[in-house]
């Protein structure tokens, strides 16, 4: 289906539109005309994704200036819905205005844990562990190293994305989480950096709260995306949850412990160096004195 919304072609890949449909996309561009913030609520199953990417996508393509798309979710499966809602967007704008209606590229972030593709840090089910086994076969140190020692272990992944992949752009194309493992098995690519890499580029990008709203991951990942990008929070009633969990950190016992032993070891060393701080001072004070009382002796002819 295809309609105007003010001087704005929507591509709506259905043949029927609910007017809740089309009610939400005029509230949405008045939003977008204004570049003021909105929020909209729709019942759950009346497609609010599908009206929220048609009319923002059209709205790209109507205005080219019109900065990326970010489309931040709560979890891996909301990602690749909108993703794959995305890609049947821009199929059916394909069919309709040739070519120039699929040149678009979006793709989807993850984790580590969910896009890599390496034999063994793969297998991983814990987040934690698969990010510090990444880091310790990536890291420029570790890779500095196995220039000197063929024996260390570097990722080969990681190593065709720095060769190849860091100089190169994806055609344009809806990429999920999926595609861009297989990518990755093809070219040789690490899917992670990859998509990192790519979103510097990228028209839309579909990526968890995190990346946008945790301040450690925001300034290692979004950092170079444009300010003035669309950016949309999914099911956004979670963002408080989200934001308390990306400002949090979990302390057990076995930390505190730990940390109670350090303080310890901390105050005996500061006591030590305070008796060792004494001991110079004094020694000092007394060998000045009598460097003092030498030169008082020698110049009243004592000696």
């Amino acid at each position: 289906m295809i309609f105007n919304i003010d001087e704005v072609t929507v591509y709506f890949p259905y043949p029927y539109i609910y007017k809740e449909q089309r009610d939400y996309m005029v509230e949405l561009k008045q939003a977008l005309d204004n570049k003021q913030h909105c929020m909209l609520e729709m019942p759950t199953g009346t497609g609010k994704t599908i009206t929220l990417l048609s009319l923002i996508t059209s709205y790209q393509l109507a205005h080219p200036e019109v900065p990326k798309l970010i489309y931040c979710t709560r979890t891996v499966p909301e990602m690749e819905k909108a993703l794959e809602e995305l890609r049947e967007l821009i199929k059916y704008r394909e069919s309709v205005i040739g070519p120039a209606g699929s040149k678009i590229l979006a793709l989807g972030l993850s984790s580590r844990r969910n896009m890599c593709i390496h034999e063994t840090i793969a297998q991983e089910s814990d987040r934690v562990t698969v990010d510090a086994k990444c880091r310790s076969i990536t890291a420029s140190w570790v890779r500095q190293r196995k220039e000197q020692d063929p024996s260390i272990e570097v990722c080969s992944f990681y190593e065709g994305f720095d060769k190849h992949g860091a100089q190169s752009l994806l055609p344009p194309g809806v990429y999920t989480l999926d595609d861009l493992r297989t990518l990755g098995r093809e070219k040789g690519w690490c899917p992670y950096f990859t998509a990192r890499h790519m979103i510097r580029f990228a028209n839309v990008i579909v990526y968890n709260y995190a990346y946008v709203i945790d301040p450690k991951i925001k300034d290692q990942v979004s950092k170079e995306i444009e300010k003035e990008s669309i950016l949309v929070f999914d099911e956004a009633h979670n963002i408080d949850n989200v934001c308390i969990e990306s400002l949090s950190c979990n302390v057990n016992k076995r930390a505190l412990d730990g940390a109670s032993r350090n303080i310890g070891t901390l105050s005996r060393c500061i006591a030590k160096s305070k008796v060792c701080n004494m001991c110079l001072c004094m020694h000092r004070w007394i060998k000045k004195w009598i460097h003092a009382s030498m030169d008082a002796w020698m110049g009243s002819g004592f000696l």
